[in-house]
């Protein structure tokens, strides 16, 4: 009789290297062993063939609560298990809670801990009036990071932060050892644009690409990184479409200082000259998606090493809010959760990008970045049995199909992915098989290492 509780057979995708003919073995909940050759025995055990067996994705970057009445944690998390993502790190800019004081943290790890199918992570902010007060008391309330922006979307929601804070904040911070995370569009520059783009009538998908033009994020970006130089905080880029930016946080890597650089799914996959011409505002997202010379330029970073996470900036915005045929007029932002490691996969084939970067990419290197690593983002003997088991069935995706999602439109509905996730366990417990889901209740909320 074996100890083994759970044991998956089949090619492991580790951080540094694909074994083939590798196997998983799990015991309590905890990863116990990863070897290759004939698999022991368990109590439950799948020789899965040619399956890849990834570590459960980490989602750097997801809003659940962006819109009132819409996603909700229940939700979100439910995209998360069948997408292959065991943990979620959610944004604090809640519909009518800022997350930005401990009791704010409090409220809603109460609110989503029923809810959630997988765990997750909560992201802390400030009110600009507060200042950086309360920066201590979140970091004591369990936050995994701070995230800011240089851009003010909306003055109580999602508020911009003016250089002197965001100084203030960064110098707070940089005690704690956790990262300050910031969107990089320059205020002052977008708005110009934006100005420029309505006095010239254009409205159609051209707009929002114009309203925000390379410079708006580089000059945002460089404000960012030596902020953070300036402080001593990690400072981090919270989703760059350029490859110019890649170039930036490297160089200030290369001078010793801790800049590291996100990159969202849709920068990978999408373009502007076709994906959002076609779609209009159910492709608007901030910084706006890139022509597809750019998105070549980004896989170029990602097989360099240049790109320290991949993830979604998922938001699940209601039909209405995204097909307004004012392109400025429309919400920005897309889902995403459920399809992210699939369309890495696909991405990383057609671009020779070796698949052990998706286990790095996804899920090691967002581990170490919200310092989740004592427990999460790899298959590692010790850490939790986060695993996503992906299969060779080519799909044509469709969102509105699927079950998984609060809205049924995607931007990516119509994408043949190659592989898609079968199967994904959460602590060595099942989340998804294909069809079902775990029930709300069975994720937690994790909090870094002190």
């Amino acid at each position: 009789m074996s100890d083994f509780d759970l044991v998956l057979a089949g090619t492991v995708v580790l951080p540094e290297q694909v074994v083939e003919g590798g196997y998983v073995a799990v015991r309590d909940g905890k990863i116990a062993h990863v070897g290759t050759g004939t698999p022991p025995a368990a109590r439950e055990r799948h020789l899965l063939g040619e399956a890849l067996i990834l570590p459960g994705a980490i989602d750097a970057q997801t809003h659940s609560l962006s819109q009132k009445n819409q996603e909700d944690f229940i939700w979100s998390t439910r995209s998360a298990a069948a997408g292959g993502v065991t943990t979620i790190v959610d944004m604090p800019y809640d519909e009518g809670n800022l997350v930005c004081s401990a009791e704010a943290v409090r409220i809603k790890v109460a609110h989503a801990s029923p809810q959630a199918r997988v765990d997750f992570a909560l992201y802390g902010t400030v009110n600009p009036e507060e200042g950086a007060a309360r920066i201590l008391e979140q970091v004591e309330a369990g936050v995994a990071a701070f995230k800011f922006s240089t851009f003010g979307t909306d003055p109580i929601r999602f508020p911009r932060i003016p250089p002197a804070l965001l100084e203030e904040c960064f110098a707070a911070i940089a005690p704690t050892g956790l990262t300050a995370g910031v969107h990089n569009e320059d205020d002052e520059a977008v708005r110009a644009a934006v100005a420029k783009v309505k006095a010239l009538g254009i409205t159609d998908y051209r707009a929002h690409g114009m309203s925000r033009p390379p410079l708006t994020e580089l000059l945002a970006s460089l404000q960012i990184y030596e902020t953070g130089a300036e402080t001593g905080c990690p400072a981090h880029v919270v989703h760059c479409s350029l490859g110019r930016g890649y170039e930036i946080a490297r160089s200030y890597r290369d001078q010793g200082f801790a800049a590291t650089i996100e990159c969202c799914i849709h920068y990978l996959i999408l373009d502007e000259e076709s994906d959002v011409a076609r779609l209009g505002g159910k492709a608007k997202i901030n910084p706006p998606i890139r022509p597809r010379a750019e998105v070549e330029k980004l896989w170029q970073h990602v097989a360099a090493g240049n790109v320290t996470m991949v993830s979604t900036d998922h938001v699940s915005w209601s039909e209405d809010r995204k097909t307004n045929p004012d392109m400025l007029a429309n919400a920005s932002g897309v889902p995403g959760l459920e399809v992210m490691v699939p369309l890495f996969i696909k991405g990383a084939l057609e671009h020779g990008v070796p698949l052990h970067c998706a286990a790095k990419l996804m899920a090691e290197n967002p581990a170490k970045h919200f310092r989740l690593d004592h427990a999460k983002g790899a298959l590692e003997v010790g850490k939790d049995a986060d695993i996503a088991v992906l299969f060779n069935r080519p799909t044509v995706y469709d969102a509105a199909a699927s079950g998984h999602n609060v809205v049924g439109w995607s931007p990516y509905a119509g994408i043949e992915l190659p592989w898609m996730v079968g199967l994904t366990y959460l602590r060595g417990q099942q989340v998804f098989d294909g069809t079902t889901v775990a029930a709300p209740g069975t994720g937690r909320f994790v909090r870094p290492l002190a």
